[in-house]
């Protein structure tokens, strides 16, 4: 049986109910992690943090000038296994920036025990960025994985946020021939949606072999940039990319932002892709440069 582990000072409500999901599944993971962001001192810092199970973060960096936070986000097992339950909700206040990625991929386990979720909640006060770039999730052979993100934005906000989804693992032979995948993205602004897509995605579906599909590549990456807009910030996108790209990489400019997409062979190469759309965009619509995260280079 997996440990129960909760946050120091969790009410006996939070004991009581994580108690209840584990003698119902134990063998399933309960996880919570829950931020909140505001501006003290000239700078952004996490205000508060709450957390049930094993989802953690490091001590906050602040790496750029303008005070921006910088948040890795913990998952210590690695790994998302049958039945587990991971929720991460986010709230960024007004003119607060934060950057919030992971150390390394999000990896969802063949599934034994029933469906695995990931829930993500972005609340973006007004005029403030809030950046989320995870790095990759890889779904294994016979998963039963359900990805959820959903972010509400205030006046003024900015949200930059991108996905990468590797199908099985190539390097080892292993296509996603069993299973399902379910993602769902929905972004609203002053109440309103402005960007929604869903996907579901059976293991050995004709999709992924259909050129009007995957076409047989096993990753592709989606990157939402919404917020102020230069009005030639597609076109600064496409000339920092250049053509960089064994797989397909196109840049789209709508009414309430930009939309990169990348399909190919290799997360590393989507990845490298959407760094340079990342600092275009940023460069374009914030005035400053991109500053990847420390993580990413070890």
């Amino acid at each position: 049986m997996k440990p129960l582990l909760l946050a120091e000072g969790a009410s006996p409500d939070a004991v009581s109910t994580a108690r209840a999901h584990y003698a119902a599944q134990p063998s399933t993971w309960l996880a919570e992690l829950e931020l909140w962001f505001a501006v003290n001192a000239g700078k952004t810092r996490l205000m508060r943090r709450r957390h049930l199970g094993p989802l953690v973060v490091q001590k906050p960096f602040h790496p750029e000038k303008d005070g921006t936070c910088h948040v890795y986000l913990l998952h210590p097992p690695g790994g998302v296994a049958g039945g587990d339950q991971l929720d991460l909700r986010f709230h960024v206040a007004a003119d607060a920036r934060a950057v919030l990625t992971t150390p390394g991929a999000t990896k969802f386990y063949r599934s034994e025990h029933g469906r695995s979720t990931q829930s993500t909640s972005i609340d973006v006060g007004a005029n403030a960025v809030c950046e989320y770039l995870p790095q990759e999730t890889i779904v294994f052979d016979g998963a039963d994985a359900s990805i959820d993100t959903r972010v509400t934005l205030e006046a003024g906000a900015t949200y930059v946020g991108w996905d990468f989804i590797c199908l099985g693992r190539p390097a080892a032979g292993e296509r996603f021939e069993t299973g399902t995948l379910r993602q769902r993205i929905e972004i609203v602004r002053d109440g309103k949606p402005i960007w929604f897509e869903r996907v579901r995605l059976p293991g050995g579906s004709t999709l992924a072999e259909a050129p009007y599909a995957l076409a047989g590549q096993p990753t592709w990456g989606t990157m939402v940039y919404v917020g102020p807009t230069a009005e030639d910030a597609a076109e600064r996108v496409r000339e920092a990319v250049g053509n960089r790209a064994d797989g397909v990489f196109t840049v789209s400019q709508l009414e309430h932002g930009v939309v990169c997409r990348y399909l190919g062979p290799r997360v590393s190469e989507g990845k490298s892709l959407f760094v340079r759309a990342w600092d275009a965009l940023r460069t374009s619509c914030q005035g400053k440069a991109a500053n990847a995260p420390r993580i990413w280079n070890t």
